[in-house]
């Protein structure tokens, strides 16, 4: 099985890698396209020429590899991807052989979270359009999309991953709820600049509180992003 996740930034994406990581029947990737986007865009992201050093910049070749061997000769290969990453010029056909699971994050928290680690942020930053996008995408394919949001997981993390695993098919393991601190052998060479909260847990953090304050900037792409949340909420699990 080949599971493709598709969050924008700031979600709850690298912990769901981990806990799917430490299955010991699931390779794991750490958002393959980064390179590629960067090199198509010319964004001058934190650690830019590491990222480019680090991955191919094809996008045609990546998406290949998506459905190809899977690493490490693993029974299932988990995709971590970032739904701005697929820019107009990236394949979406391969999309119709992987499952594709979409996680979603209210955007006031996504806002939030990122506007403190990224300078400049704009709506196609955050991925919500995209995301929206991709999932009209699936479906057009003739696709099932899973929908869950990383919310309902942090609240209720066992119940939450039972459901996903039976809507994909994929028998539960309780590897799933906690993993070694320090991060995965698979993390991108940014862990460095955006994963050191994470680097520190050993599973999924506990609910979140209310939702934060912004300034006024920062609601105006909230409610930019908003149409796009509620759209996919209405076909998360839970």
């Amino acid at each position: 099985m080949r599971i493709a996740m598709w969050s924008g930034p700031r979600n709850l994406s690298t912990a769901m890698m981990y806990s799917f990581g430490n299955r010991p029947d699931f390779a794991v990737v750490d958002e393959p396209f980064y390179a590629a986007y960067l090199t198509e865009t010319g964004r001058n992201h934190p650690m830019r020429e590491d990222i480019l050093a680090s991955q191919s910049r094809d996008a045609y070749a990546v998406a290949q590899s998506m459905i190809g061997p899977v690493p490490e000769n693993k029974l299932h290969y988990y995709q971590k991807h970032m739904t701005q990453h697929m820019l107009p010029n990236v394949p979406v056909d391969w999309l119709r052989e992987v499952k594709n699971v979409f996680l979603l994050r209210h955007p006031a928290r996504v806002v939030a979270s990122f506007a403190a680690k990224y300078e400049g942020l704009t709506l196609k930053d955050i991925g919500f359009t995209q995301q929206s996008d991709l999932f009209g995408k699936v479906l057009a394919q003739g696709g099932n999309p899973v929908v869950i949001d990383s919310h309902d997981i942090r609240k209720d993390p066992e119940k939450m991953l039972r459901l996903l695993c039976s809507s994909l098919d994929l028998e539960w393991d309780d590897a799933m709820l906690h993993w070694p601190a320090g991060g995965h052998a698979s993390d991108g060479v940014w862990a460095a600049h955006w994963y050191e909260n994470v680097h520190r847990s050993t599973g999924f953090a506990g609910p979140e509180g209310d939702l934060p304050d912004l300034d006024a900037f920062e609601q105006g792409l909230v409610e930019q992003a908003m149409p796009h949340y509620e759209r996919l909420q209405s076909f998360k699990l839970g």
